[in-house]
């Protein structure tokens, strides 16, 4: 998804924050030391029966309080929960992608965690979608190029010239007559790329390579559904310059391997609701357990399933007065396919007034949250910065998220509802929604370096969607303040919903139609963070 920039707060605004840079992350593994045994790979049956005697339910009877459930949130339980997804990607072969082994094992972990508590009812939730990925190697006058795949793409092993599309590729007639069993070299840019690999292989091309249209970030991306598409990759706007300029010399002859992987999986939703609390009043708050096939999501999703479970277990030591309900989503990164999943399970169709949606009074959701070049942001549930806000009751969601970070005299800012992270299901169930993130590939601006330290014109995260995505790739200082943060709303929310009104169908319905309306405008961009990965990747 397109990652919108952060609104650059005005000077006087900057003048009172002193920047800090990041603390440094460690790369000393840590014990886990809170969790119950990781199980053996692959991961066990849908419902599996916990080892041993089943855990008594708890039954803490001291409700709980912000101040009380933020004193129990500790940088070790965090550093060692995302050592353990760190060792189920390793086992894996190094992801945690969709129907793997390593996602695998990790929701059966999450499901035995919170099962061994007796706090929650627990479930996992099965759920078949189409898995695609892809090893890609691309060499141009002998030199190798760094190319990502475009999921959805088919496989091919090609040898032939690179041949300049004119204009952009969105019309079969850009493309020369002597692209012709040759590979197309395309820039990015207005028709999503399912329309530029569809053209190439009707204009005869072999195959294709779109290259960026924004500087210093690689190109990654989705052709959205299977179709009838010359083999394609992405690759930053420099290597397409650089190759461009060498066409122009003459003759460069190139060489496209796509090796793809197209099969069915079986995916699994965590859902854990505790059994204290008013279930017709619930908080909802999750993150997704999927990586992309690149890397082991150690900070993309793994920092916000972590900062979610380690909170959840501390909740455990206290009473709620409404109930409090967890969602771990799979298959985030193919396009937010397990939280829309679990929306249409409990509610039959999209925007319906199912009673079991009515009881969700708010929506939490945490997707990177300890990325190393940092910002911390919150979602504009409001409005004010974007002008398009969430259902009524967003906007109280974002005030009392910003009042933590105001109350200790941390800087903040917003970000936009743009529909591309596992929040959508929600908002476009008219239910209000919120939550926090600290940014992916999008180049930190002078501003936010003066408000939060860091390396401004560097990626916010590195690692975004590669292989370096590991436990050395995350921020400790933003990961335990963003998982204090969860503590204080969930705690907040656990006790009373005030200013939070509930949603009847009229509302929802509408809230739902605006949300819908506002897609239309996105263009599908996966600029993580003014949005996350949700859209999977980049359509366009």
């Amino acid at each position: 998804m397109r990652f919108v920039p952060f609104v650059a707060l005005a000077a006087p605004v900057l003048a009172q924050y002193e920047a800090k840079p990041p603390l440094k992350p460690s790369a000393k593994p840590v014990e886990p030391h809170s969790y119950p045994p990781a199980p053996s790979l692959p991961g066990g049956p849908p419902h599996p029966p916990p080892s041993g005697s089943p855990s008594p339910p708890a039954d803490p009877q001291k409700f709980v309080t912000p101040k009380e459930l933020i004193k129990l949130i500790k940088l070790e339980d965090l550093l060692a929960g995302s050592q353990q997804l760190q060792t189920f990607a390793d086992e894996a072969g190094g992801n945690r992608a969709f129907g793997s082994t390593g996602h695998n094992a990790t929701t059966e972990w999450l499901y035995q965690t919170l099962k061994k508590t007796g706090y929650y009812n627990v479930y996992k939730q099965p759920f078949v979608e189409l898995f695609t990925a892809a090893t890609t190697k691309f060499t141009a006058g002998g030199e190798d190029v760094k190319v990502d795949y475009m999921t959805f793409g088919p496989s091919g092993d090609i040898t032939g010239n690179l041949v300049k599309v004119n204009n952009l590729g969105c019309d079969v007639l850009d493309f020369p007559t002597e692209v012709t069993d040759q590979i197309a070299l395309i820039s990015r840019g207005t028709c999503n790329f399912a329309v530029k690999a569809a053209n190439a292989k009707l204009a005869g091309a072999a195959g294709a390579a779109i290259y960026n249209n924004v500087p210093l970030q690689a190109l990654s991306g989705t052709l959205g559904a299977e179709g009838d598409y010359a083999p394609v990759v992405g690759m930053t706007q420099e290597a397409g310059v650089g190759l461009l300029s060498q066409i122009g010399n003459g003759t460069v002859s190139a060489t496209l391997l796509v090796d793809a992987i197209r099969e069915n999986r079986t995916n699994y939703n965590v859902i854990a609701e505790s059994k204290q609390g008013d279930h017709n009043n619930v908080l909802m708050l999750g993150g997704h357990t999927d990586s992309v096939f690149a890397g082991p999501g150690i900070n993309d999703d793994g920092s916000g399933t972590i900062g979610t479970l380690v909170t959840a277990l501390a909740l455990t030591k206290f009473k709620p007065k409404n109930a409090v309900r967890l969602g771990f989503w799979g298959a985030e990164e193919f396009g937010k396919l397990g939280s829309f999943h679990y929306m249409k399970t409990i509610n039959g169709t999209l925007s319906g007034d199912a009673t079991e949606v009515a009881k969700l009074r708010a929506y939490l959701n945490f997707d990177m949250i300890a990325s190393p070049n940092y910002v911390l942001g919150i979602y504009d549930g409001d409005g004010s910065a974007f002008n398009f806000s969430g259902a009524a009751g967003s906007d109280t969601i974002e005030k009392d998220f910003e009042d933590f970070y105001n109350e200790r005299g941390i800087p903040h800012v917003p970000a936009l509802f743009t529909l591309r992270s596992d929040y959508a299901a929600f908002l476009e169930n008219g239910i209000p929604s919120g939550g926090l993130f600290t940014g992916a590939e999008v180049l930190k601006t002078d501003e936010e370096a003066r408000l939060f330290g860091g390396d401004a014109g560097q990626p916010l995260d590195p690692c975004y969607h590669q292989a370096c995505d590991t436990l050395v790739n995350l921020a400790h200082d933003a990961y335990l303040l963003n998982t204090q943060s969860i503590a204080n709303s969930v705690a907040r929310y656990a006790t009373s919903f005030e200013g939070i009104p509930r949603q009847n169908a009229t509302l929802r319905k509408r809230v739902a139609e605006m949300s819908r309306f506002q897609a239309r405008f996105d263009d599908g961009g996966h600029a993580h963070h003014g949005q996350t990965c949700g859209a999977g990747k980049h359509l366009m």
